[in-house]
């Protein structure tokens, strides 16, 4: 004996629905493209340490006040760029997912559709 099993949550037209997928996909491309060319600076320190980044999570340069360097306290100042190196990560990260989140709107967290 055949159980027939109603189409339920199958959609009407599978070809707009694969379309739409599609045009989602090249949007997010190219957003993930535009985003990889942008430059952030971030300061730490009290602006004593910047770090640029790009969205590729690059470090493209690190710039240090003279006043902050002391002989006699490396770490204080190994603190500070590792502070800003992280900051500009979260950085590029937050700006990245809130522009995708634009593009997906709610299926966004359906596991990188």
């Amino acid at each position: 004996m055949k159980v027939r099993i109603p189409n339920q949550g199958v959609p009407a037209n599978m070809n707009q629905m694969l379309k739409q997928a599609q045009k989602m996909q090249e949007e997010m491309a190219a957003k993930q493209e535009e985003l990889d060319a942008m430059e952030y600076t971030v300061n730490a320190g009290g602006g004593a340490v910047s770090v640029s980044i790009n969205g590729k999570k690059e470090i493209l340069s690190v710039n240090i006040k003279p006043e902050i360097i002391d002989p006699d306290d490396p770490e204080t100042l190994q603190d500070i760029i590792v502070a800003a190196v992280n900051e500009a990560i979260k950085t590029v990260e937050s700006t990245n997912a809130a522009e995708m989140q634009k593009i997906t709107g709610p299926i966004g967290g359906m596991g990188g559709f």
